[in-house]
């Protein structure tokens, strides 16, 4: 810190009215001391352990005159020592805001060279980056024009930090969102992804993401500035941070509608884009299957599109492959393609989907990954007894009910294992399967269990013989059930297939 203090103090030397040279030598003295200074601030910015003292010291009202010094250099330093300082938590960047510097950027932002707009540009996105509040103050200063003028320069690198800029304004809400496209951020950013410095690609690409995600407007300006088929045309860049960011944009079109995911899928992105889920990138794997799954929600045909170009094995392969939440959007694709119909849910368990699932059952740590996870199966089990069987068949049942027992899981994770335990019990007729229930679950579960038995015993002498010796019947007996309960109706069902001595 001594330095920060050498430099302020040499910030107002005194003439006093000697010779030529001498004065000369005090203006040369007074530029170095405030070249230092601002060297020295920026330098220190860059250490988190120094930005307590640095607040404490006052910094910012010292920086905010330098903004405007008549040495280029010195007015490119302290802008990137305050943004530097902003981007490190949301006191400093609302003290930028309360210090009027921002207006102070914005002016300036149109007639400096390059350097300046760079480092301008850093400051309004470390500004707007904390919060929508903060980045609200960057748009009612008038920013957005100027950030938007900034995407029409020749230099790449002022290009870049504009479109930065832009997006951590529109990644907050619809509102700010809105503001970036009315100021006609939105064709300029797609002429950036078509430049060919990799870095203005990449974030080209993630500002039109953060624009697209709030609504299904927002995204289709995106499309008719014709974004998609340029970020299409780089879903095999061999570049990982790019691919990262193409494959979040195509998601965040894809998502809001039939319309705007058919739009995605038009622009021929497979069987290519499955590739990705090899991808040595977790971020590129996990974009690409979240991609898909945005796409597959939507509707049966393209679920079916996707089955076609062997999507559903990849990403059975892919869940294999990886764990935790990056594991997430895989699980949750193969749940909506088995939501659509009992055709692709067999799509599925054809291939192997259903022992992969099971193994992130017992595997995963996280709740909420368990919960999408049964929530899954029971997608896939609901529809005919030959679904419910290969679900079964996996010992899920038992899993399904220990998740819903087990006090210690969230309660989203209990109400969806137990609503797929539900889903796969009203197709199931494999008996061994249910039998394994009978003795463990509570009431709530047991009803349907029971209900399954007396569809199927009435019907099947073999499957009767079978209920008595292995202790099935004998456990009927012992269930307590409500007089004129559905439970108490099934039980009398199953009772009444058998003589009865045998029941006694």
């Amino acid at each position: 810190m001594c330095l920060v203090v050498c430099a302020i103090d040499t910030l107002a030397p005194t003439i006093d009215g000697g010779p030529c040279d001498e004065s000369a030598s005090v203006f040369e003295q007074y530029q170095k001391a405030r070249t230092q200074f601002v060297q020295t601030i920026a330098e220190l910015a860059t250490r988190p352990q120094n930005i307590e003292t640095l607040q404490n010291a006052g910094v910012m009202s010292l920086l905010r005159p330098l903004l405007l010094d008549v040495v280029p250099t010195i007015q490119q330093t302290a802008a990137l020592a305050l943004g530097r300082l902003a981007n490190y938590n949301d006191d400093l960047a609302e003290a930028v805001v309360q210090g009027d510097i921002l207006p102070q950027l914005v002016y300036s932002l149109s007639d400096q060279n390059r350097f300046y707009k760079k480092a301008a540009a850093f400051v309004l996105r470390a500004v707007a980056k904390h919060s929508p509040e903060l980045a609200q103050a960057v748009v009612d200063c008038g920013a957005l024009e100027a950030l938007v003028i900034c995407l029409e320069e020749f230099d790449p690198g002022v290009k870049e930090a504009a479109a930065w800029a832009l997006g951590y304004i529109a990644r907050h809400n619809a509102e700010l969102s809105q503001a970036v496209v009315d100021a006609g951020a939105v064709p300029l950013l797609v002429l950036c992804v078509q430049e060919p410095e990799v870095a203005l690609k990449r974030i080209a690409a993630s500002a039109l993401s953060d624009i697209s995600k709030h609504s299904p407007e927002l995204a289709q300006t995106v499309v008719d500035a014709g974004a998609i088929a340029h970020l299409a045309q780089m879903i095999l860049n061999p570049d990982a941070k790019l691919k990262r960011q193409v494959f979040s944009a195509l998601s965040q079109i894809a998502k809001h509608s039939v319309d705007l995911a058919e739009m995605v899928v038009e622009a021929e992105i497979f069987p290519a884009v499955l590739t990705g889920l090899k991808d040595s990138d977790e971020y590129v794997k996990k974009n690409v299957a979240t991609l898909i799954r945005e796409i597959a929600k939507h509707t049966p045909e393209l679920s079916q599109l996707i089955a076609n170009t062997g999507g559903i094995a990849a990403v059975v392969d892919y869940i294999g492959e990886c764990n935790g939440n990056v594991r997430l959007p895989g699980i949750m694709m193969l749940g909506y393609v088995a939501a659509h119909s009992d055709t692709l849910a067999m799509a599925v368990i054809v291939s192997k989907g259903v022992p992969q699932l099971a193994i992130c059952l017992s595997e995963e740590k996280e709740d909420h990954i368990k919960a999408a996870t049964a929530w899954a199966l029971g997608q896939i089990g609901r529809h005919t007894p030959e679904h419910a069987r290969a679900v079964t068949a996996a010992n899920i049942l038992p899993k399904l009910l220990s998740l819903y027992m087990d006090t210690e899981s969230s309660e989203d994770l209990q109400l969806k294992a137990k609503k797929a335990l539900k889903n796969i019990l009203q197709k199931c007729t494999h008996l061994p399967a249910l039998e394994t229930l009978l003795h463990d679950a509570p009431t709530s579960i047991l009803k349907h269990v029971v209900g399954q038995f007396s569809k199927v015993l009435p019907h099947d002498s073999k499957a009767r013989r079978l209920f008595v010796t292995s202790g099935g019947l004998k456990k009927i007996q012992e269930i307590k059930a409500e007089p004129g309960s559905s439970l108490q109706e099934y039980i009398n069902t199953i009772n009444n297939c058998y003589p009865e001595e045998i029941v006694r």
